[in-house]
Parts: C-alpha cells; structure tokens; sequence
C-alpha cells in the first residue's frame, strides 16, 4: 500500500512489506523505489522492507532546491523517526549508496548493519559529476519521445552484454519473477525524473566525498561490486573495503552496473546471509 511521511516540509512515498528487523533501501540517481522489486520479493519473507522514493523522485515532493548529501541523509533519518524504527539495515545502491555512506557518518547509532551496492566514495574535484548528470539529462530527453531507445541506450551502460542481449531477445520474458524488458520500459515512463530534478541530485553528489573517514564506519558493512561495471570500478569498491574496518567485499561476475536486477537470486542471497549471519 502506497504511504506518504512529511518529514522536513517534503512529503516522501514509501511502501513497507514484510514483518520483522526493518530494512531501508535508498535507491540510485534519478531512479524510484521501484528499482528495488526483485530484492523486496526475497528480503521481505524474513524482514520489514522499506522501499522509498529520495526527495526529487518518483512520487515524493520535488523541491527545487539545491540538495546535499546532509539534506537526503535526514531525510532518512526523519522517515526511521516517522516509522518509529531506532536501528535498521540499510541498504544502499549507486547514488544510494552514496547516501548510505553518509547517513552512516551521520547517524552510527541509527545503523545496525550496512550493504553498498556498486557506489565509490566521490572526489574533491566536483567534475566527476558531470557525467552521470549529462548521461541521465539525455535519457530523460530521449525518454519524451522513445522510450525503447532510452532504455536500450541506458543498457549499455548497466547491464553485462550478455544479459542485455537475453532481455531484447524476448522482451515479454519474466526475469526472477519479477520483471521484463517490457515492464522496466514501462516503469521508466511513469513519473520520470524531470531536468531540474536531476540536477539538483548531481548538486548532492557534489557534496559526497567520504574516502577519509570511511574508517569511521564502524558497523558490520557488505559491499557487492559487479565485474563488468562501467560507472563504478571494482577497484573502487576494494579499495572501500580496505578502508572500512569491518567490512568485506563480494564481486558478481559477468555483470554490470544493475546486477541487482540482471542477477537478483545472488545479489539477494549474498545479502539475507551477511544480514542473518
């Protein structure tokens, strides 16, 4: 069932399945809480499962405004308020990711255990952003008028070529009983980023720089790369591990950037285990 919190003057959707320790998870740049389907299916047979959409997105408040890592943090932190939960797993993929490093460093006490899916650390030189941002300000152009060539365009970026050849091979096909080529084109076309919303997230990223202080991450942390990613690097994600003292690091091979999706059994299983362990 669709819910809303207001929380810090922004109203922010949520959804909540499933009984028990509550997980959170924030979702990637310019995308919505319903990236996350394939995980909520496994995760929410043995958890709560908190799937919404970051200011700017989906069906929450877009207000145009510049956003920082410290703002979406709080908003974090005010929907555990808002839902009563002291401590929680948090989930974090891409930009998401991002914003788990940060709410982490912001609210330890809050953090029971922590994944990071396929996210770095940023940089001290903004320009980094500009990529992802001009990447995302296309899709959307492209979105308006072609939305099979947005999404075929997005793939490459995403997904390993074998899966993405699996998915245009026959797009009706339900993968992990979860989605099609089809149904992810369609949920591309409902309530899509808009331009402004998409740069005021890169504003966020701009603000994202923890690789000093990821020692500070003192919680039990999984990170998942994926061998084949084209937006973050293996070697950036080893290198997280050996900074994050209690941490260990998991690599998906012959996938890319989504693999949450492309390869949900095993991303979902890696993560049930690291979280019942």
């Amino acid at each position: 069932m669709m819910s809303f919190a207001l929380i810090n003057n922004v109203r922010i959707s949520y959804r909540a399945y499933g009984n028990g320790f509550p997980v959170i998870l924030i979702h990637g740049y310019g995308a919505k809480k319903e990236i996350w389907k394939p995980q909520v299916i496994d995760i929410s047979k043995r958890f709560q499962v908190i799937i919404f959409d970051l200011r700017g997105t989906g069906e929450s408040d877009r207000p145009n405004m510049p956003y920082t890592m410290q703002i979406l943090s709080e908003d974090v932190s005010s929907l555990m308020n808002f839902l009563k939960f002291k401590k929680a797993h948090i989930i974090g993929r891409s930009f998401g990711g991002m914003i788990a490093q940060n709410f982490t460093l912001l609210y330890p006490e809050k953090v029971e255990k922590l994944v990071l899916i396929a996210t770095n650390y940023g940089m001290h030189d903004t320009e980094w952003v500009d990529i992802p941002k001009k990447g995302r300000l296309t899709e959307i152009e492209t979105l308006k008028h072609d939305p099979l060539k947005a999404f075929k365009e997005k793939s490459k970026w995403v997904f390993h070529i074998r899966f993405r050849k699996e998915l245009e091979a026959n797009p009706t096909k339900k993968f992990h009983n979860a989605f099609s080529m089809e149904d992810l084109i369609k949920e591309s076309t409902i309530n899509p980023s808009r331009p402004q919303d998409i740069i005021n997230q890169a504003e966020a990223m701009k603000t994202h720089y923890t690789l000093e202080r990821l020692g500070e991450i003192k919680c039990k942390t999984l990170l998942i790369a994926a061998s084949h990613d084209r937006q973050t690097p293996v070697s950036v994600m080893k290198e997280m591990n050996e900074r994050i003292p209690n941490s260990e690091l998991k690599i998906i091979q012959e996938a890319g950037h989504f693999m949450t999706l492309s390869r949900a059994p095993e991303v979902n299983k890696m993560i049930l285990d690291f979280l019942m362990d």
